[in-house]
């Protein structure tokens, strides 16, 4: 008798295949579908294996198709040699692939600023010069900015969305009012502007806290009725008077420091608030917005705040899109080389003199890149030893480099007299 096909098991529901761990722990468990024990079974019998990942997407994207068995045994079969073609090879030169692959799209960019996303209040660096400073890791990117959602409730409210727009936008008191300086009486009147106040939700008592609060002139502020204030100088100096001025003006009535605009725009999802500036540890403190989505392109800022994993994520993504947004295609994984260098020590180091160029531990390496006599001085001053492991250092001696045919040696046992004889 014909043996009976065998029926791939049903699909689970997407609660059944990810189960999380205890809340607190940081490790998420997955469970294997019957689909994908089943696929894995398939490729046992081909005498073939692949990874978890691939398993899943490939038990993901055929399941629902209702193929025979004979054809999903051919997907695997290409897949498995799809899989093969994209494996590097032993002992092949990575980084200098990686190293050419983004470099030469590189030179194919424009040095342009776009304006992001369709916002067109916010300008963005983007093209060589975003890709620059995040190879650079720069401690602050010319144009910082955050991206910040809403849970689907709030994002679906123009009113809600507009209250924390409120209250993340750096509002200082000449946004608000008109400061005027009185010079025979040597003091500073302000004139807070009604609907100005209104649209930025501020009362009158708030900016009398504000003004309260600072040191410099809390003594000398006085409330005129309720449509302005008066700011007196305690001596009779102009210099004084214009520092009050300045004071004045610069005075933080509302927001959070290093958010200059905040600017709303309605997605598919709901509204989202674009940023100028970033400060990532106060937004994450404000309730009413979606945590796991606030995002900003300030790499240092992510590793202080979130550490040096979601630091590495961030390289990837930054630099993916930004090759990406020019239409260049560069291979995730020379991407992935780049970001693990940067931050392979627990720290977001720069490619360059004072990041990984110049904490080789190769003497002639450091030397070939830049300040040559500098780093052969004190290599000859303290002692150093050059082992010779890498490329640069290889060349430069004339050996061949540890690489491909060179990374392999070839050993000879000849056959000893008695061995002969047998």
């Amino acid at each position: 008798m014909p043996s009976k096909k065998r029926a791939p098991p049903k699909r689970k529901s997407k609660q059944d295949i990810i189960k999380y761990a205890a809340p607190g722990a940081d490790k998420v468990i997955r469970t294997e579908t019957a689909y994908e024990k089943h696929l894995r079974g398939m490729l046992a019998e081909m005498k073939e294996r692949l990874p978890d990942q691939i398993i899943w997407k490939v038990a993901d994207k055929v399941h629902d198709m209702n193929l025979k068995e004979a054809t999903i045994k051919k997907i695997l079969a290409e897949v498995v040699k799809k899989f093969r073609i994209h494996m590097i090879d032993p002992t092949e030169s990575a980084g200098i692939i990686a190293a050419q692959s983004i470099g030469e799209p590189g030179t194919q960019m424009t040095m342009r600023t776009f304006h992001y996303a369709g916002v067109a209040e916010i300008n963005v660096t983007l093209g060589l010069p975003r890709l620059i400073e995040i190879v650079d890791a720069r401690r602050v990117p010319s144009t910082p900015m955050m991206e910040i959602h809403f849970p689907k409730d709030v994002a679906a409210s123009v009113e809600e969305v507009q209250k924390v727009v409120s209250e993340i936008e750096l509002t200082k008191l000449l946004d608000i009012a008109d400061i005027e300086t009185d010079i025979t009486n040597m003091q500073i009147i302000v004139h807070p502007d009604k609907p100005k106040l209104k649209s930025k939700n501020i009362t009158m008592d708030n900016i009398e806290a504000a003004l309260s609060k600072k040191s410099r002139i809390k003594n000398e502020v006085e409330r005129v009725g309720e449509d302005k204030f008066v700011i007196k100088s305690g001596e009779l100096s102009y210099k004084r008077l214009q520092q009050l001025l300045e004071i004045t003006k610069n005075l933080k009535i509302k927001g959070i420091e290093g958010i200059q605009r905040a600017i709303l725009r309605k997605e598919p999802e709901g509204y989202v608030v674009y940023t100028e500036g970033s400060n990532l540890a106060r937004v994450l403190q404000i309730p009413n917005i979606d945590h796991n989505r606030v995002t900003t392109n300030n790499i240092l800022e992510i590793n202080d705040v979130l550490g040096i994993e979601a630091a590495r994520g961030a390289i990837i993504r930054e630099a993916h899109r930004t090759l990406s947004e020019q239409g260049l295609n560069v291979d995730i994984r020379h991407i992935m080389l780049v970001s693990d260098m940067m931050t392979s020590d627990g720290d977001v180091k720069a490619i360059g003199r004072h990041g990984i160029s110049g904490r080789k531990s190769s003497v002639l390496a450091r030397a070939a890149f830049e300040i040559t006599t500098n780093h052969l001085l004190r290599a000859g001053i303290i002692g150093e030893e050059d082992h010779l492991g890498g490329v640069a250092e290889n060349i430069i001696v004339g050996q061949p480099v540890t690489l491909g045919t060179g990374a392999v040696n070839l050993v000879y046992w000849p056959k000893k007299e008695k061995d002969k004889a047998k």
